[in-house]
């Protein structure tokens, strides 16, 4: 096992990869409550059951997406990143195709599944790998960085220390409040334990938090610990219906576009995570991403199995970083995770404590450890700031890491042919130049 992880070659042992992959489960767990939530489109009102998928078989399809998705990337690729459906692409499954186009959700899930063979087919064929091996090392600097902005973002709104504002967007919020409270005794516990050096010292904020808000009365104690697991019935096989009951809804515009916008979504939130992740783990290698085939291989085969259980895409998780900030630095992080995720269909009841307020300070943690890779960037050459800057600064404005690649990858070859240095940009960058033109122009 330890040759196979190469746990020698990368300085790593058993302790620092299962205290990573539980911090990476413990950072991603969330999503076993909020997938169900969000697909069943619990909070919205008037509107015909049909339209609703069934919260318990979606909480077990997010489970088994997640540990399958994390197993593939574990085995297959052997990087420590944990997957689950995605969100952002849960919320546009749910609020744009089902209740804005009013598409049934089993024929979203076929558009799910439609995007990940697609993935398998870009996988095998090498073209994903190409593409991301293509991409400058000064912008693949600027995507962890601007990950980094983005999930530190995402932190301080979890711990509703900073709040939306109708006037200037976002404000700070009541620091007084009890849960923002403890997210800032968590922020404030880990940073010492970051400064003084303790490894593992993410995973210990997050206990340490979650143990001081169960005294303090903030976080509930579970009535039980075991439940019984609900059936995956309502969902299993969805998306194979509309093949039988509709298959002409499969040859319209709204949904190829549909197919197109889950494509692109996860595959260039893929490309980030992997890059930012494999950065931050010192994995990287000539600027060259090692078995990039198989983890994005891994990332596709994820999508498939989601989609036939009946989730929306299965995708890889930035709360990674995480646990390897925790000290993961192999696939055995992500064989943890993915037997906790198995291990949670039976005690679904614990993972109510592990709160919004216990991982925003994993979060905002991870985003300072992330913007490192700012020193890299040739910051004297405008012609690489000005797209580095804008891929940074897009992904927390436009809550979107790959809205953020998007503008930064449009500005790029501009500037690099203006200031006389086309010979730099990779043929592959001009492809992607007009896609995502074209993806501003028609689908954003």
């Amino acid at each position: 096992m330890k040759k196979y992880f190469q746990f020698e070659e990368l300085g790593t042992n058993y302790r620092r990869e299962i205290i990573g992959g539980l911090t990476t489960f413990l950072a991603m767990a969330y999503i076993l409550i909020v997938n169900p939530l969000t697909l069943s489109l619990e909070g919205v009102a008037d509107i015909p059951d049909a339209m609703r998928m069934d919260k318990g078989a979606v909480f077990v399809a997010t489970a088994l997406a997640a540990a399958v998705g994390s197993l593939f990337m574990g085995f297959i690729a052997r990087y420590p990143i944990g997957l689950a459906p995605g969100m952002g692409l849960n919320a546009f499954f749910a609020f744009t195709v089902v209740l804005g186009y009013g598409i049934p959700w089993q024929t979203a899930l076929t558009g799910v599944l439609f995007s990940g063979i697609t993935f398998i087919i870009l996988s095998l064929t090498g073209l994903r790998e190409l593409i991301i091996n293509a991409i400058p090392a000064q912008l693949k600097f600027a995507v962890g960085a601007g990950i980094g902005l983005f999930i530190t973002f995402l932190g301080f709104q979890n711990a509703n220390i900073i709040v939306g504002d109708p006037n200037t967007l976002v404000a700070l919020g009541d620091l007084s409040k009890g849960p923002t409270l403890l997210a800032i005794f968590g922020l404030v516990i880990t940073v010492v334990m970051m400064v003084r050096k303790i490894k593992g010292a993410i995973f210990y904020g997050m206990i340490m938090t979650t143990i001081v808000g169960m005294f303090a009365g903030l976080i509930e104690l579970p009535g039980q610990v075991v439940s019984k697991i609900p059936s995956v019935a309502p969902t299993f096989g969805a998306a194979f219906e509309v093949f039988f009951n509709d298959p002409a809804s499969l040859f319209t515009t709204q949904f190829l576009v549909i197919v197109i916008t889950f494509l692109f979504v996860d595959f260039f939130d893929t490309a980030g995570t992997l890059v930012a992740v494999a950065n931050q783990a010192g994995l990287m290698k000539d600027n060259q991403l090692p078995r990039a085939g198989k983890a994005l291989l891994s990332d596709s085969l994820a999508t498939v199995t989601g989609a036939v259980f009946g989730t929306s895409t299965t995708t890889s998780y930035i709360e990674s970083t995480a646990g390897v900030a925790a000290g993961a630095k192999t696939g055995f992080a992500s064989v943890i995770t993915g037997a906790l995720f198995l291990l949670a269909l039976f005690f679904s009841p614990l993972l109510m404590v592990v709160t919004s307020e216990v991982t925003a300070p994993a979060l905002i943690i991870v985003g300072v450890l992330m913007v490192s890779t700012l020193g890299n960037i040739e910051w004297h050459r405008f012609e690489i700031a000005v797209p580095a800057f804008f891929t940074i600064i897009a992904m927390p404005l436009t809550y979107s890491i790959a809205t953020g690649i998007a503008i930064g990858f449009v500005f790029y070859p501009i500037t690099m042919i203006i200031s006389g240095n086309k010979k730099e940009v990779h043929p592959i960058m001009y492809g992607l130049w007009i896609i995502f033109i074209l993806y501003f122009l028609f689908i954003e």
